[in-house]
């Protein structure tokens, strides 16, 4: 399903809050980014109880039931999961991973909210989830007819939200640290290998894990926990940031000139990590048009490049690294890079 437009969780809230109190709607997004949960807070948020059904677990007849003959007639009994009394919340998960027998057991409960003779109460919401085919899931084609009966959504991974929710959720401090240190590591495309991949579900279950630890969490224990739960690189760097964070090292001490990089051999871990977090500073910070001279964002630029100058002279390959741009990483400023190879051309050079 492809979608020109698409919601953070915080938007999807309000969408969900007009939208699928009147429509079903159904949610596609990547595995992990936090569908499922979103759906347990909109119905806690508007009162009703949710119920769950797992599309890749379902056959027709859990939806439809067995049939009871009465007086000479056979009747259709749906399970004491669906058939309440009171509103409620329905939420079609793996909806696309169900077979077509259950996709068009789902055609009258969807658009009609209605189960043979069974009918949802008043006030009842259907919502639908499902992951997408580019993303190495199981998912199977949606019927024309399913698609047609609902409100399609793409969800996007925002790091700001999750941040407001972990930080009411009790996240591991280390966790939610490096997350605001490097946002984007928060999400991460789903690989073609079977390998752990990043995205808000594994880091919260990284989460829980070192909580579980406790004060018994070392550094071998983080790496374990790491390399488990997040893509390779971003668990490098996050073990990389845990020792920096337990070292005398940091990042903001550096640029103010109060502490040197790391230039033992044993810290070429925090060096790499301190690198790329420097990388993300000044993509951050570096304006995209030139400043004049007289801006706080040439003192900026005149002390990155002492520090680059200083960072080359420790290892040059992490150095160019800073400065090398690469298509799944924001460039830096062009007029920062022009500077760079005027004023310190051994680090683009190449051999």
């Amino acid at each position: 399903m492809n979608i020109a437009h698409t919601l953070t969780p915080g938007q999807l809230t309000d969408f969900l809050l007009n939208v699928a109190t009147v429509r079903p709607v159904f949610i596609w997004g990547a595995p992990g980014i936090g569908k499922s949960s979103l759906v347990q807070e909109f119905a806690n948020q508007v009162g009703l109880d949710c119920v769950s059904l797992l599309g890749s677990q379902l056959a027709p007849e859990d939806l439809i039931g067995v049939p009871q003959i009465r007086e000479g007639k056979s009747h259709f009994c749906p399970p004491a999961t669906i058939a309440r009394d009171k509103a409620y919340c329905l939420f079609l998960d793996e909806l696309n991973a169900c077979s077509h027998e259950v996709q068009k057991a789902f055609y009258s409960l969807i658009h009609e909210r209605r189960l043979g003779e069974y009918e949802l109460p008043q006030g009842s919401i259907v919502i639908g989830a499902g992951n997408r085919a580019q993303d190495s899931a199981i998912v199977k084609p949606m019927s024309s007819a399913l698609i047609n009966r609902m409100v399609h959504v793409q969800l996007k991974a925002s790091h700001r939200d999750w941040l407001d929710w972990a930080g009411r959720n009790a996240v591991h401090p280390l966790v939610l640290e490096y997350l605001q240190t490097r946002p984007d590591h928060l999400w991460s495309q789903p690989p073609k290998t079977e390998e752990p991949f990043s995205t808000p579900r594994s880091w919260h279950i990284l989460s829980d894990a070192m909580q579980a630890y406790g004060e018994a969490l070392d550094d071998a224990h983080i790496e374990a926990l790491a390399y488990g739960c997040l893509t390779p690189h971003h668990a490098t760097q996050f073990k990389a940031f845990v020792k920096q964070v337990r070292s005398r090292f940091n990042l903001a001490s550096i640029l103010k000139g109060d502490l040197a990089w790391p230039d033992r051999p044993e810290d070429r871990d925090v060096l790499y990590f301190l690198s790329q977090s420097f990388r993300a500073q000044l993509v951050k910070e570096l304006p995209a048009e030139k400043p004049d001279g007289s801006s706080g964002y040439r003192e900026l630029a005149h002390r990155a490049k002492a520090l680059l100058k200083e960072l080359s002279a420790i290892n040059l390959e992490i150095a160019q690294m800073v400065v090398a741009n690469s298509e799944d990483q924001v460039a830096l400023p062009s007029w920062f890079l022009v500077e760079v190879v005027r004023d310190l051309p051994r680090l683009v050079e190449r051999k």
